[in-house]
């Protein structure tokens, strides 16, 4: 649960880094929605490990996340709407 978080903030990372880089404000605004997509899904897995490690006001500190090889990890699709804007 952690790692895939942990991956949905670097894809996050990624496309708000590539929206600053562009010139096109469709293209910049596709990829801040792909980014704000992202973040709504962070701050769900968030809740639920928060959840899980005993309520939202015991946070723990973080681990540093093992970059494994799992083929498990689902990948999210963008919603339709920002699919349709390329």
């Amino acid at each position: 649960m952690i790692q895939r978080c942990h991956k949905w903030r670097q894809k996050r990372k990624q496309y708000i880094d590539q929206a600053r880089q562009t010139t096109d404000e469709i293209e910049r605004e596709r990829l801040l929605q792909a980014a704000e997509h992202y973040g709504r899904i962070v701050n769900a897995e968030q809740e639920k490990i928060d959840y899980s490690r005993g309520g939202a006001g015991e946070k723990l500190p973080d681990t540093p996340v093992e970059n494994t090889e799992n083929n498990d990890e689902e990948e999210i699709p963008l919603p339709e709407f920002i699919e349709n804007l390329k």
